[in-house]
């Protein structure tokens, strides 16, 4: 079996198995706060960590009457959330413990009277010291797609507004071994993306539901901060007002494709895409086993996959374009 590029398996095992560790912890952050009434729910983040919010706010939009919502760590602090007080959990989350806009918006929520609770793998970093309560992985663990969907699943399932999470928990035991899976059928599939397009200096993302945010991500984080290329990124369900005019015949289209009740609208905006250019990729969660994970749940993890899958996609492009993920001309680099 060939080895994967620039992956530490064991490392990836350890990392996310020390997620799947916070279950009790995360259970017994959501239980106190169902018990003790707080009344609205803050998703808060910078970047990366910010869109990986929005699939868990809209998984409580669709399900819970609480108030949920993701809010951007610089905003929220200069424009306020008239909602935030003493029964407002306002959740951060941060690889390095020491994002600045992050950290400014724990001090602001505290001095609000919010309840601030942290995921990060630095145990002494700045962030892990501001939050009230800190829930600690391995450090470098990643995405946080773990944490949220225990802490907003069992949240809800106290609420009486989420079925079956006992068994969703206990199925993501099975994760790593799941996820390693993933990114071996991924990688023949990864370095043929790259290859065929090292040198595309464009692409065009879609997605939607709770895929959404990832797409985001990926555009931003990934494809402009990490290798520089220009990207658009659109909502499957937005496609057909205003981005769509972009496309030629030539344009490097990438689909991301999930399990939810939006698929529909990504199968349309794809349909289209594929009447325009020649050269559109879909990347489908559909395409991976995840042997012991109910069909039920499948959709929940569609984020989870695919970040397994294109970690693959950006280890390829970094071989075959020569462009370190780790090289920034601004990013921390510049004051601003």
């Amino acid at each position: 079996m060939h080895s994967l590029l620039s992956f530490n398996e064991a490392e990836f095992v350890s990392q996310t198995e020390s997620l799947l560790a916070l279950r009790p912890q995360i259970e017994k952050v959501a239980d106190r706060l169902v018990d003790e009434g707080y009344d609205n729910v803050l998703l808060v983040g910078a970047g990366g960590t910010y869109a990986q919010m929005w699939p868990y706010e809209h998984l409580a939009r669709r399900t819970s009457l609480l108030p949920v919502r993701a809010a951007v760590a610089a905003e929220l602090v200069v424009s306020g959330d008239a909602r935030i007080g003493e029964r407002t959990a306002a959740v951060f989350t941060s690889v390095s413990g020491t994002t600045e806009d992050s950290l400014s918006a724990i001090e602001y929520c505290r001095s609000r009277g919010a309840h601030t609770i942290a995921f990060t793998g630095i145990a002494d970093s700045p962030i892990a010291q501001s939050a009230d309560v800190t829930l600690l992985s391995e450090p470098k663990a990643w995405p946080f797609d773990v944490q949220l969907l225990l802490f907003l699943g069992r949240l809800l399932s106290r609420r009486g507004e989420f079925e079956g999470y006992e068994r969703l928990a206990g199925e993501l035991a099975g994760l790593p071994r799941i996820l390693v899976d993933v990114a071996r059928q991924a990688e023949p599939v990864a370095r043929a993306f790259a290859d065929a397009h090292k040198d595309n200096d464009y692409h065009f993302l879609i997605g939607g539901g709770n895929l959404w945010g990832f797409t985001y991500l990926y555009s931003m984080c990934i494809l402009e901060e990490m290798q520089w290329l220009r990207t658009t990124r659109v909502h499957s369900a937005e496609f057909f007002h205003g981005s769509l005019e972009l496309l030629e015949a030539d344009t490097s289209v990438i689909v991301f494709q999930g399990e939810d009740e939006t698929r529909a609208l990504t199968d349309r905006a794809e349909a289209f895409a594929k009447r325009v250019s020649k050269d559109v990729t879909v990347f489908d969660t559909r395409d991976y086993a995840l042997e012991g994970i109910s069909a039920e749940f499948r959709g929940l993890l569609a984020p989870l996959v695919l970040d397994t899958v294109m970690d693959r996609v950006s280890k390829h492009l970094e071989r075959a374009r020569d462009h370190s993920l780790d090289l920034r001309r601004y990013y921390r680099v510049m004051d601003y």
